[in-house]
């Protein structure tokens, strides 16, 4: 008993300076997956080009189709020994992370590095139709969750460093700090936490500076200078917002739809590696520009006229080939891959638009833009991540308003036809069938942060008059720069930040049970 008393006297003697040494930690954390994300980066840059050479091969003479196909196996069935060995690294890896984080699964952090790192790196030089970005996330995860154990920090400073290096691999894999520190705080972390946002944004700065020093500070979508949208077209926001939030709900049940068919058949974990890489061989021959996340095609839209039935065959295509991918469990992200199927149907709305609504030719390259930020939010369900990246992938600040308005009624769309955000249904998916579930320790005590939001359950409310799950012990109050100590008849307000500590077996419980008061009614 008094062992464990001096555990939580440590615990809480330790928070009051966490602030100073998260810093550092949050630092290191961040130069070390801006390298392993260059390093990721630089590979992919001078492998792809070989495979799409080959795959040019082949269109043009039959000797090489062999080849291809030979080499497509082949790979698909490395990539399924991967994933056997390591089942963790399957699909984006963001829904893992968000499952670390509340407690309700864990990983080897290093063999789920390694082999996300090998597994996506083949999967994104062969040309699937997978992001670098969901993996990037994951792979900043676990370089935070292997500081943090070889630092032997405690479990909320753990927790810390995996939000860090999340954040720190957006950062890296997108030249977007700021959309980094967004992500990890609106969709990972779910808090935004003083102490959250000072680590995520030391460790998205220090992987931004690590990526920039070899990929230049260009944005990763750069426009050249887009005219505003004139007021007198934003009645083409609400159409454009309400067709991207239809999109957005079949690109959620899509990927579901696909994984279930999957799941069904009983192929081997290998077989199913390798279909999508069979489909990628076809589509590498046949149509090269569709491979991959889509970065270049994305170019290529504000570059060229393409027609209403190319642009349409397009959107078909690689809604198909995304869900295929996706859905065979191969290590890779949907993140580039909605981005691209947004700015397809943008720019075929546009098109729309120009050809019977009388709108200027060249404001097509707006809608692009526009349903990019659109689609990720009707997907993702994180409107304000959206529209930060958008702004700072593109290089542009000038969009705001009208990229508000497309976000929020493409949001509400997908809402209103309930569909759920996406990496939390494939989280849920991933705990059904995980043998990698928490294993917890019934002694071991654990510290839980809350912002408590206006007009919630417990504003304005007395300590001692709230009904608070069992077994947990209110511990700290911040208020603004004030700490208080809490006691019975200490009233919480709205913007109060709480820790809470609670045995970590009831961790999961109690953190849906406090968010679910201290959020709004």
């Amino acid at each position: 008993m008094r062992n464990s008393r001096n555990r939580v006297f440590n615990m809480l003697k330790r928070i009051q300076n966490l602030k100073y040494k998260l810093v550092l930690d949050s630092l290191i954390v961040g130069v070390l997956v801006g390298l392993t994300i260059v390093a990721h980066r630089l590979i992919l840059n001078n492998i792809s080009p070989i495979f799409l050479n080959l795959y040019k091969k082949a269109n043009e003479s039959y000797i090489f189709i062999g080849l291809v196909f030979l080499l497509m196996i082949a790979l698909g069935y490395l990539v399924g020994k991967c994933v056997k060995k390591e089942p963790m690294i399957s699909g984006s890896g963001i829904p893992q992370v968000e499952g670390i984080l509340t407690r309700r699964l864990s990983i080897n952090w290093f063999t789920t590095l390694l082999y996300k790192f090998v597994g996506g790196l083949i999967c994104l030089c062969a040309g699937l139709s997978v992001g670098r970005e969901g993996p990037s996330v994951q792979m900043g995860a676990c370089i935070g969750d292997g500081v943090s154990k070889k630092l032997k920090n405690l479990d909320n400073e753990e927790k810390y460093l995996i939000t860090s290096g999340a954040s720190a691999g957006l950062s890296a894999a997108f030249n977007a700090p700021i959309s980094g520190v967004m992500f990890a705080l609106e969709e990972t972390h779910k808090n935004f936490s003083p102490l959250v946002l000072l680590s995520a944004m030391i460790a998205s700065l220090g992987a931004d500076f690590v990526s920039k020093q070899f990929f230049g500070v260009t944005p990763s979508l750069y426009f050249e200078k887009v005219n505003n949208l004139p007021l007198k077209y934003y009645w083409s926001l609400i159409i454009l917002g309400l067709v991207i939030g239809v999109s957005g709900v079949i690109f959620n049940r899509g990927i579901l739809k696909t994984q279930e068919i999957f799941k069904k058949s009983k192929l081997s974990t290998e077989l199913k590696c390798i279909i999508p890489f069979i489909i990628t061989g076809i589509v590498g021959i046949l149509c090269p520009i569709l491979l991959g996340g889509g970065h270049d095609l994305i170019m290529d839209l504000k570059n060229q006229n393409f027609s209403l039935s190319i642009l349409l065959s397009f959107i078909v295509i690689k809604f198909l080939f995304t869900f295929i991918c996706f859905g065979s469990g191969v290590p890779g992200g949907i993140f580039f891959p909605l981005l691209v199927l947004g700015a397809l149907v943008g720019n075929l709305t546009g098109d729309l638009f120009v050809t019977y609504l009388g709108i200027e030719n060249t404001y097509i390259v707006n809608f692009i833009i526009l349903a990019m930020a659109a689609h990720f939010a009707a997907i993702v369900k994180a409107p304000i991540t959206a529209i930060i990246l958008i702004s700072e992938m593109t290089g542009s600040l000038d969009h705001l308003l009208a990229l508000a308005i497309v976000v929020v009624v493409s949001q509400l769309t997908s809402d209103i036809l309930n569909s759920s955000p996406i990496y939390e249904s494939l989280l849920e998916r991933i705990l059904l069938k995980s043998p990698y579930k928490y294993d917890v320790n019934e002694s071991k005590k654990l510290l839980l942060e809350m912002a408590v939001h206006m007009n919630s359950d417990i504003d304005g409310r007395k300590i001692k008059d709230i009904s608070w799950p069992k077994n947990c012990l209110v511990v700290s109050i911040l208020r603004g720069n004030k700490e208080i100590i809490p006691r019975g008849d200490t009233e919480i307000i709205s913007g109060d930040y709480l820790t809470i500590m609670m045995d970590e077996s009831m961790y999961s419980k109690v953190m849906d049970e406090i968010e679910l008061i201290s959020t709004i009614n």
